[in-house]
């Protein structure tokens, strides 16, 4: 899948931020784009392809440059409860899949995305450290997917998970947020933040994925 794919929903969300107020009321920008970023962070918590990190902090340049009071908490408040409710039926459908005698498309999701060192690592550090690992698990690219599969065969029932969950997507929200904020305040125009904001999400999702391919290679 190319990069252009997945980013577009960040740029139609943060469309607003260089669309002059006199074509399109602010009043109507807030109505429309916290119900589209719900929507998208909720279906990036189930299929992970979106990059709901990029929207977050796109859609917080937005609330910096905008008038509107409460547009930051507005931002945080829908982030974090449209990827705690993702999180949440994601769970839910993958336990629903372990309990299946033909399991699910959704636990098969889960488990492609999960190499086995990865869930093994991840099995390992909840073992060790319980529920502080979901949090760090949403702060760490790639991190979310290998602790929920770990949490499903441990059979944590959804109420454990979810209280878990709800600091770290709490903690997810805030992280993207504050760099969505840097974004805004260090530009003059609304897009360059944006631009600025998604650049930063995408390098932090990538760099980890390249360590560990060059700490995995051969040493000649």
């Amino acid at each position: 899948m190319s990069w252009s794919a997945p980013l577009a929903p960040a740029f139609l969300l943060a469309a607003s931020a260089v669309t002059p107020a006199s074509v399109v009321p602010e009043s109507t920008q807030q109505a429309i784009g916290y119900p589209t970023l719900f929507v998208l962070v909720l279906a990036g918590a189930l299929v992970p392809v979106i990059p709901t990190g990029a929207l977050v902090s796109s859609a917080a340049v937005v609330a910096v440059h905008r008038t509107a009071p409460f547009s930051l908490v507005m931002v945080f408040v829908t982030a974090s409860l449209a990827a705690f409710l993702g999180d949440a039926a994601l769970y839910w459908l993958g336990r629903r899949g372990l309990k299946s005698k033909n399991g699910s498309r959704w636990l098969e999701a889960i488990r492609s995305r999960a190499p086995e060192d990865r869930l093994e690592q991840a099995q390992e550090k909840l073992s060790a450290h319980g529920v502080a690992v979901l949090v760090l698990s949403r702060l760490v690219p790639a991190g979310r997917i290998p602790v929920m599969l770990a949490c499903l065969l441990a059979e944590w029932p959804l109420r454990r998970f979810s209280r878990g969950n709800l600091p770290a997507c709490l903690a997810w929200a805030a992280t993207y947020q504050l760099i969505g904020i840097l974004g805004g305040s260090l530009f003059a125009e609304p897009w360059q933040g944006v631009v600025a904001a998604i650049a930063l999400t995408l390098l932090l999702s990538v760099v980890p994925a390249v360590w560990r391919r060059v700490r995995s290679s051969p040493r000649t």
